[in-house]
Order: C-alpha cells, then structure tokens, then sequence
C-alpha cells in the first residue's frame, strides 16, 4: 500500500484548516485516514507556534514505514528540522506571462521612440 503523509482540508468555506495525516495514496483528499498527525492553520500568522503542529514521533514512524511527505508537508518538515532540506530551483517561475511580455516590449519600443525623438531636435540644432 502506497503512504503519503498530506494535507486534509477541513474548515468552512474561505476560512480553511487543515489536518496533517497519514493515509493511502489512493483515498481521496478529505477522505478516510489512517492516523491524524497534526493540524494546519493558514490563518494564523506566519510566526506563531500554533500555526503548525505535529507529532514528530508519529511522523518519523510513517516516514520509516515508506509514507512519503507532499511537499507541502515536506516543507513544514524541514522548518521543524526533521528532514534534511531539498534544494529547490524553478526558473520558468520568475519568467513573466505572454501579456506581461508585450507590454514590456511595447513600453520599451514607447521609450526608444521617445528618445528618438528627443535627439531629433538636437541634431537640427547641431546642424545649424
């Protein structure tokens, strides 16, 4: 049986919470578990304790037992320094979209133009 240690929303609407658990890769999100692990709020502050809780004993036991962390769990881990961290590089992140693109190049063509129009009227000066 393939484990994974995820996130299992709960909460209302716009207000999410969720559950850190263990369970079958094959079950669906919100779906049956095997073992709550821990819980995470969102919508706490970045910096306060009770924004992530989790039982690192449990978590260590699955973890040896074959459950492999989402990343996003990964990432909670390696903040608690259970695991070793991963380096991670997504150039193509920081690449804007096609829009974002043309706009530059569309203001970049306003500037030359600009500039070329600028220096116009001081070659017909030198000129004179």
């Amino acid at each position: 049986m393939a484990m994974k240690i995820r996130l299992a929303r709960g909460g209302s609407k716009k207000r999410p919470f969720y559950r850190i658990v263990a369970c079958d890769s094959r079950m669906p999100r919100d779906g049956r578990f095997i073992e709550k692990l821990g819980t995470y709020n969102p919508l706490l502050p970045k910096d306060s304790e009770e924004r992530v809780k989790m039982d690192v004993e449990r978590i260590q036991y699955w973890m040896s037992k074959g459950a492999q962390p989402t990343d996003r769990v990964a990432r909670f881990l390696e903040a608690a320094g259970v695991v070793a961290k991963k380096e991670r590089n997504n150039p193509e992140k920081a690449v804007p979209g096609k829009a974002a693109q043309e706009r530059a190049e569309a203001k970049a063509a306003k500037v030359a133009e600009a500039a070329e129009a600028a220096a116009a009227p001081a070659e017909v000066a030198a000129e004179e």
